[in-house]
This record gives C-alpha cells, structure tokens and sequence, in this order.
C-alpha cells in the first residue's frame, strides 16, 4: 500500500472514530430537530385555532437558540415550557459538540493522546509497536508493507523515526512506556492482535509485555531483548516469543565474514541455514529443481531465466538452463558441497558483504 493511500485511510479511519465520539450528540441534536417540532406540531395553535406545519415548528426551533422566537405567543403551558426551555439546552447541546470536535480535530494536528486513543478506538487486530528506533521502525515497515494496522508508542518526541512514522500516516503516541497506564489509554491494547516491545530496555519491555497479557489474555507478545540468559526463560515460563538482537544478527555477521556470496543466514535450532544465489553454469544446467533438493537439499526459491520474469518457488520438475540464476536456501554444510559441485568452493578475495 502505497503513503498516499495510507494516510486517506488513516484520515477515514480518523473521522469515522471521530464521529463515534458523538453519538449523544446526534441523539440528542435529533431530539432538539426532530423530536420538538413535532411536538410543536401536536400542541401549538394559532390565536385563530389553526395548528402548524413541521417546517414552521422546526423554523422556530431553529431561531429559539438565538432568542430569536418565530412563533405568536399563545396562552399554552406547555408550549411556553418549551419556549423557556429549548434555548439553554439547544445552546448547550450546539456549542459542547462543535467545542469537543473542534479539540479533537486540531488535536490531529499536534498528535495528541487523544487523537491517538480515537484512532486506536477504531483499530481491532491492529499492531502495538513500543519503541520507534531503528528496529520499531522497520518492524512497522514490514508491518505496513503486509496491510497491517499499527500503533506505536515512544518515549521521546525527539526520537529519529517519530516524524517519519507520522508522515506515513501511523499514530505515534509520546508517553512514558513504564507507566502502568501507557497501553490501555490510548491504544486499545484489549482489541490489539499482537504487542512489539522493541525499546532498548529489556526490564521495560518484560512490563509493556506484562501489562499487554493482564489487558488482554489472548495477545501475542513479541519481545526484544538484549540479554540472551532471559531468552529461553520468557519463552518457557511466559509463554512469549522472545528474540534477541544478538543472538538474530550473530549468524549473518559470521556467514558473511566467510563467504560474501551468503545473501543471509539464520538459525533454526541447531541447524544453520544461508540463502544464497547460484548461476547455472555447466554443473547445473539441465538439472531439476527437485534433483537440486534430493541430493544437496537445497530449496530453490527462485528462478530468473536469462530471458523473462522471475519465477517463485518453481515446480520440482523445472529443468535449468545454461545460466539462469537461482535464489537457494539450504542447511550451510550442503552449501558447501554445492559450491564444490559447481566448482566455486573457494569464495571471492574481493567484495564486501552487508548483513
């Protein structure tokens, strides 16, 4: 999804909660312009015994709030209740709903807690991302690239990435993320799907995550942390998911020092596995995408001919030709029999890679 079309729905999402705020104000509007002309119609009556129309009554409605009756003085209790009554009441039906919309309005403008807590009023299964760093930020990035709905809270209205967020149309709250209260004013925590707790402090985080649970049972917790004893001990007893910075980037540093043609490299239990791009060249031209896994258990995610459109996740019998460039993931130790089979089992003196 494109910003232009984020941020329109941001702005619809805005207004439709904005307009939620004032139901009783509706209700009450349709009272004073609805209701009471009828009653006017049903107990008014000319000096001469006629009655009147609705649109007479509503006209006098409408210029009794501004002292401005349309209507002949009859000789009418109730009708002359209503004279007194309407025009305080009316007043202050009118002015408390354009006063309230009118904050809540400009409070878009400036970011306010409120206007965060209407738009999040309008969210269900959306994201909470704490924290607006580096990581919060590209965690929101991903998370917006999917179509995903996201709220994010940051304790510093300095921090790099707040008035990028913003731009893109993403509510972004300023608020103290260790405060007990942070999550259930403003970010509708107990209709969320899912909390990112991505600050540099890993105490805060194991609150935000803590918090999130007692507002909301089902909520899946995603925890960033630093310190990597704590890792295996929130996922056991919290039953959480819990990464750590190092522990992520450890292997793509490692693979990428060994060999700059590993693209990325992560860890699955006590298996490593790398993605890396092969060229067909004579070893592997004419072999199948399926011979490709049976021998060397290599997965090819990718197929770009020499000529035409990438092909993903090609079927098992694609034959390749002289040349075509394959995206391969496959354990690291097959990797390397892979490499040897295409006669590349040394990598290139030259180049950098970037994990």
């Amino acid at each position: 999804m494109n910003r232009p079309r984020r941020r329109l729905g941001a702005n619809l999402r805005y207004l439709v909660a904005l307009l939620s705020r004032f139901k009783v104000t509706f209700v009450m509007a349709a009272v004073l312009f609805g209701v009471m002309p009828l009653v006017y119609v049903a107990l008014y009556r000319t000096p001469d015994g006629h009655g009147i129309a609705f649109g007479r009554a509503l006209h006098h409605v409408y210029f009794l709030l501004f002292g401005q009756p349309s209507l002949e003085y009859v000789d009418n209790l109730a009708v002359e209740v209503l004279n007194l009554v309407i025009p305080p009441c009316g007043i202050a039906i009118v002015v408390d709903g354009l006063v309230r919309f009118g904050y809540l309005y400009f409070a878009k403008h400036r970011a306010d807690k409120e206007w965060i807590a209407v738009i999040a009023q309008s969210l269900k299964n959306h994201i909470v991302v704490v924290g607006a760093g580096r990581v919060g930020y590209r965690v929101v990035s991903q998370l917006l690239a999917l179509g995903k709905d996201v709220v994010v809270i940051e304790k510093v209205e300095s921090a790099a990435f707040v008035s990028v967020l913003r731009d893109e149309g993403v509510p972004v709250l300023i608020d103290d993320v260790k405060t007990p209260q942070a999550l259930q004013r403003a970010t509708n925590i107990a209709h969320a799907a899912a909390i990112v707790c991505a600050t540099n402090d890993d105490l805060a985080n194991l609150n935000l995550a803590l918090d999130a649970r007692r507002a909301n049972a089902k909520i899946r917790v995603v925890i960033r942390l630093f310190d990597d004893d704590l890792v295996a001990r929130v996922r056991e007893n919290f039953q959480a998911e819990a990464l750590s910075s190092s522990a992520l980037a450890a292997p793509a540093l490692a693979l990428a020092a060994l060999d700059p043609r590993i693209v990325h490299s992560f860890q699955v239990g006590e298996h490593i596995m790398v993605v890396s791009q092969f060229e067909a060249k004579t070893a592997l031209a004419g072999t199948t995408v399926s011979e490709l896994r049976d021998r060397f258990g290599a997965l090819t995610l990718a197929v770009k001919p020499r000529e035409g459109a990438e092909v993903m996740h090609p079927a098992g019998p694609t034959r390749l030709a002289q040349g075509d460039r394959m995206t391969v993931q496959c354990e690291y130790v097959h990797y390397l029999s892979l490499r040897e089979y295409t006669g590349e089992a040394t990598p290139p003196l030259s180049g950098a890679a970037t994990a």
